[in-house]
């Protein structure tokens, strides 16, 4: 029998200084105790012990020279978490912030997100504490050519298909997969997010986006309440939330917020104009981490040093970061009449800030349910790869809300308490980790 407290302890101890790492695991572990303790075999084939470690780390040395001759060097990463359901999937990042722990977190997050979808994915994450901030093309090409030589030694499209993260959009991807092509000779289905012309899926670059918006369509058609003319403030401005704010504007909603780290956007009209969702595209294509341009181009309110929680709005998703949503922000949304919250960055909500948006019965959707039309593409993207073929538009959308819709239920069906209140947080960790725990039983150790 498993005691949380005396199981985090250990993790823990084994994990030092990895704080992200540590918060997610809780979060699982807490929802699915009572699970793992009614089930005997989960108990004997130690399955939380085994999920919660990586099956392997890569790390390596990335060096690479910059337009002025200098030889510069990083770290790069990638972490294989779990492949009980498929070859591993997640994304690659490049940013500053980037460390073993925070990957660690991402990683195991991805496991059960990708098991929500019910497509045949494990769970892994990789990047690099490289930022393309103030990079030229150049030197992101050889910045790619450089880490992908390490990394393609244990990728392969039945093995690990990474895709794309913060600072890796279609630019990264085609420089990266590009040497992969070098080396290894060969076109396969090892890299998702490729260009149209090579590989890649419609609708990818708005999948996330597209996706949680579906998911949140279905949470408010659960409550009898509809998205259709609901107030929305979005946090990032990046491809996530560009495709959060197309979703939002077809399906009646008004997105009045964006925000980048010098501060937030306030659009009263609403971020509702083809031109001003491809002027998102354009900031994210700058490298300039800065969203005041929008306020100077179509006359809307730049709030500078702030976070777009203090808007009175229905709906908040964070879109941005792991823990960019606090208590006080939680405070704020809950105090203007926020009744639902949808993670759209993974682990967007800090932990405190989660158990007060529950506490106080605010639907709250984790990343690992609500942010899982991205990977979901992804799969659809290796599929159509494996089968050499292109789906239309119209397909490849469908079958993403036919994910969306079932991760939902798959939610429900789990997370509905005693009182009526439907708790998304658990509703997703115990489905996700069922599937995930049942296969490793049925493979051994």
């Amino acid at each position: 029998m498993y005691d949380v407290d005396s199981f985090m302890a250990d993790l823990q101890r084994r994990n030092p200084a990895q704080d992200e790492f540590i918060q997610a695991v809780r979060e699982v572990v807490e929802n699915v105790i009572d699970v793992v303790n009614d089930n005997p075999q989960y108990v004997h084939n130690r399955i939380l012990e085994r999920i919660t470690e990586p099956d392997r780390v890569v790390s390596f040395k990335v060096e690479w020279e910059d337009d002025n001759g200098d030889i510069q060097v990083n770290r790069g990463y990638r972490v294989q978490f779990n492949n009980a359901l498929g070859p591993y999937k997640g994304g690659l990042r490049f940013h500053s912030s980037v460390t073993l722990g925070s990957l660690k977190f991402l990683g195991f997050e991805q496991i059960f997100k990708n098991a929500l979808t019910s497509l045949p994915m494990g769970g892994g994450k990789g990047g690099s504490d490289f930022s393309t901030r103030g990079r030229s093309d150049a030197e992101i090409l050889r910045f790619c050519r450089s880490f992908m030589t390490e990394l393609q030694k244990y990728l392969g499209p039945d093995t690990d298909v990474p895709a794309g993260d913060i600072g890796v959009g279609a630019r990264e991807i085609g420089y990266l997969y590009g040497q992969y092509k070098r080396i290894r000779g060969e076109n396969t289905g090892v890299l998702t997010g490729k260009g149209l012309g090579w590989g890649g899926s419609l609708v990818r670059p708005e999948a996330t986006g597209f996706g949680t918006m579906y998911f949140a369509s279905e949470m408010l058609s659960h409550a009898g309440d509809s998205i259709k003319g609901k107030r929305i403030a979005i946090s990032g401005f990046g491809n996530v939330a560009w495709g959060a704010v197309l979703k939002a504007t077809e399906l009646g909603a008004k997105v009045v917020t964006i925000s980048g780290p010098d501060g937030y956007i306030l659009d009263e009209d609403g971020i509702s104009t083809p031109e001003k969702a491809a002027f998102m595209l354009q900031l994210r294509a700058s490298n300039n981490d800065v969203v005041k341009p929008y306020a100077d181009r179509f006359k809307a309110q730049f709030v500078p040093g702030r976070k777009p929680w203090e808007v009175p709005v229905d709906m908040a998703f964070p879109c941005a970061i792991q823990n960019e949503l606090s208590l006080e922000d939680a405070k704020s949304l809950v105090s203007n009449g926020c009744r639902y919250v949808v993670e759209t960055s993974n682990m967007g909500v800090c932990a405190d800030a989660a158990s007060y948006l529950i506490d106080k019965r605010v639907s709250l959707a984790p990343g690992k349910a609500a942010n899982a039309g991205g990977v979901a593409v992804s799969g659809l993207e290796m599929s159509q790869n494996a089968q050499h073929l292109y789906w239309t538009r119209e397909e490849v959308d469908a079958r993403l809300k036919h994910i969306m819709n079932r991760i939902h239920e798959a939610c429900v069906k789990d997370g509905l308490e005693d009182d009526g209140y439907l708790n998304y947080v658990k509703g997703a960790n115990i489905a996700g980790f069922r599937k995930v725990a049942d296969a490793m039983c049925q493979q051994g150790y």
